[in-house]
């Protein structure tokens, strides 16, 4: 699943562990869902895309597999 993960938070001027605190989750697996070798729950996508205030399609790409 492609994400928008680094781009957002980054634009927000958070750390990845800044972000996994406010989300809940570690820094390693704020790590792991921006390169990929992640996906992240629907409970923990939806606590990020609020977080960034978009919506989860904004945040991630749901593909067809």
């Amino acid at each position: 699943m492609k994400n928008k993960v680094r781009i957002l938070r980054e634009a927000l001027g958070l750390t990845q562990a800044e972000l996994g605190k406010l989300a809940g989750v570690s820094r390693q697996a704020i790590n792991a869902i921006e390169t990929g070798k992640f996906d992240p729950s629907i409970h923990l996508a939806y606590s990020l895309s609020k977080i960034f205030s978009k919506t989860i399609e904004e945040v991630f790409d749901f593909e067809d597999n």
